[in-house]
């Protein structure tokens, strides 16, 4: 793993994907089995989806205020 998380073989450009069920299957394996070996993907991968989740409790009113 490298110390960039942008760089090298880090999925964090492909988290947003990920939680949305966005990803083809292949790829979506690969982030898999990468968060499952590296701490700091993991952790961005968990902010991530607790932003989709807030996200999720907007309504359209919500956002004209």
């Amino acid at each position: 793993m490298t110390a960039d998380p942008g760089e090298g073989p880090h999925v964090r450009k492909l988290l947003g994907a990920y939680v949305l069920d966005a990803l083809p299957a292949a790829e979506s394996r690969e982030v898999a089995r990468h968060l499952r070996c590296c701490d700091r993907c993991t952790a961005d991968y968990a902010a991530v989806a607790e932003a989709a989740e807030l996200l999720a409790l907007l309504r359209a009113e919500d956002l004209l205020e």
